[in-house]
């Protein structure tokens, strides 16, 4: 078990989609059947850690749905220097503290089996777990992974019930397992804060260009012979994230169905990067993502606008988060998700 305490240093990161994968992997694996490779996965998932912190922040069980949080942590240990991103992402003694770089909430609809991802721009100014302090969501995190799940909860009036963490080491080598994610660009892109370079057209990204890729918040795309700037920084990196996590797991499905026994070797080395609530049943669920591997998850943003605290700028929910919100909540139904592009 794993204790975790307010303040502290240690812990390991999370980009939440490299997770989904991973649980996505072995639910295809033991849909068909194959019970030696389930059994040793099994055995991989024992190694998995537990956040006993993050557990008593939990939510009751809710009626119909389930929501688990997802969290990418911006902390750099276990940076290899050998690394060929090492430059870009820095190591530990350099980047003090943890902060989480990214934030969603899968939503589980016990009914339909059908999923729903939703976005936390780091940004979004919050009163921090259940006090009267404000400040950026991703600085709640510092406080302790309890705190974050409380900040979730009273701030936007969602249940959490499962906490799911997972390392940038673990992320990378997990894309590397599955023979890397397509991802398809109109324009040539860029961003020089991560190392990303993609040419126009598709192009399998191994674990550190995929990583750059769902990294980016200064997204560049070269138009008419000059690079523009996605301007929107947090609010498209989050859906470039989500469009990502959509076919990361359906490069997964494919490629397991075609190889299955690609499994024990996208498990090898990851497990032990991923972090959970102790209540949570992986194997169950990786069940309930075999629908979302398939496509069968829609995707949502928050409305925010740009404001400015203390000469820094943030951003704020806006009037039209409240159907999202409502629907994550559980107390009403899906808004119109946003589209495919």
């Amino acid at each position: 078990m794993v204790q975790r305490k307010k303040n502290s240093t240690t812990g390991l990161l999370k980009n939440k989609t490299a997770l989904l994968t991973a649980l996505a992997i072995f639910a295809v694996v033991s849909g068909a059947g194959a019970q030696q490779l389930v059994s040793a996965t099994n055995s991989q998932l024992g190694s998995v850690q537990r956040d006993l912190a993050a557990t008593s922040a939990l939510s009751a069980p809710s009626s119909g749905f389930e929501n688990y949080l997802l969290v990418g942590s911006d902390s750099r240990e276990g940076a290899d220097p050998n690394d060929p991103d090492f430059a870009t992402i820095g190591s530990g003694a350099e980047t003090l503290g943890r902060r989480s770089d990214t934030l969603m909430v899968f939503h589980y609809d016990q009914a339909t089996g059908a999923g729903a991802l939703l976005s936390f721009p780091r940004d979004l100014w919050v009163r921090i777990g259940d006090g009267e302090n404000t400040a950026r969501i991703n600085t709640a995190y510092q406080e302790g992974t309890d705190v974050l799940v409380r900040t979730i909860q009273s701030n936007f009036n969602i249940p959490i019930h499962h906490y799911l963490e997972i390392n940038f080491q673990g992320f990378k080598g997990l894309v590397d397992a599955i023979g890397g994610v397509e991802i398809c660009v109109q324009y040539p892109s860029r961003d020089k804060n991560t190392g990303l370079y993609i040419p126009p057209g598709c192009h399998n990204l191994d674990g550190v260009r995929a990583l750059a890729f769902a990294r980016s918040r200064y997204f560049e795309t070269k138009i008419e012979n000059e690079w523009r700037l996605d301007g929107s920084s947090d609010i498209g990196r989050g859906k470039r994230q989500r469009k990502f996590i959509a076919a990361m797991l359906n490069t997964a499905l494919t490629r397991v169905l075609s190889n299955p026994f690609s499994v024990s070797s996208a498990f090898d080395g990851v497990t032990g990067a991923i972090i959970t609530d102790s209540n949570l049943d992986l194997t169950e669920f990786a069940k309930k993502m075999r629908p979302a591997a398939k496509g069968d998850i829609s995707r949502f943003s928050l409305d925010v606008y740009s404001d400015s605290v203390a000469g820094n700028s943030i951003l704020k929910l806006g009037e039209g988060s409240a159907a999202v919100l409502a629907f994550f909540g559980g107390s009403a139904p899906a808004p119109e998700p946003e589209g495919s592009d």
